[in-house]
């Protein structure tokens, strides 16, 4: 029987959620950086780079949910 959630199926549900959560703590970690004396990143900056960074952030998390699912 075909597992009605697979990886992928999984992976693009929770893309956008992913994909937010690696925006909010870019920016925060730019904001702590910037302690150090590093540019703190435009909100604008952050979003790109959280969707960028989100696509292996929530492969990893599928992937883990997935393995739960199975057990």
């Amino acid at each position: 029987m075909k597992q009605p959630w697979g990886k992928a199926r999984l992976t693009l549900v929770l893309y956008p959620f992913g994909a937010g959560a690696a925006a909010v703590n870019v920016f925060f970690a730019s904001l702590i950086t910037s302690w150090i004396g590093w540019p703190v990143l435009s909100p604008l900056q952050s979003i790109v780079l959280g969707l960028v960074l989100g696509v292996p952030l929530t492969y990893a998390f599928a992937r883990h949910i997935h393995k739960l699912m199975q057990n």
